[in-house]
């Protein structure tokens, strides 16, 4: 197919024709839509529902967060003995662990988050009796 191309070279126009050759040829395809799978229903297991170890109604001393962040350990249980300064839980923020330790010596009364709980400056944590 011959197409048809005005040009100017140094102030003077010019009619050409060009052919094309060995060129990408001028089919137009249109997209056709693939056949949608069927959804297969699947079966959801029972969830158990995730409460804290203890309430907040116990004795003693709560700890608190530091700051905003995830609990992403914890490594005591309640009943265990603590000594100050003993690392209770690993609370990561802004991509750092930090170490929530207990205050005093005693024993865990109450832990009042779960693991991977999202936690806020201030919010209960561990009560040290």
């Amino acid at each position: 197919m011959l197409r048809k191309f005005k040009i100017s070279i140094d102030g003077k126009a010019y009619l050409v024709e060009m052919e094309e050759v060995g060129g990408v040829s001028g089919s137009v395809v249109s997209p056709v839509a693939a056949p949608v799978a069927t959804s297969v229903p699947v079966e959801v297991a029972p969830t158990t529902e995730i409460v804290p170890v203890s309430s907040t109604d116990v004795e003693g001393e709560a700890m608190t967060s530091p700051m905003p962040g995830t609990i992403i350990k914890i490594l005591v249980n309640v009943g265990d003995e603590v000594q100050e300064n003993q690392p209770l839980m690993i609370l990561e923020a802004m991509k750092m662990e930090n170490q929530v330790v207990a205050t005093k010596n005693g024993k865990v009364a109450g832990i009042h988050t779960l693991l991977g709980s999202v936690v806020n400056a201030g919010d209960e944590l561990i009560t040290i009796a």
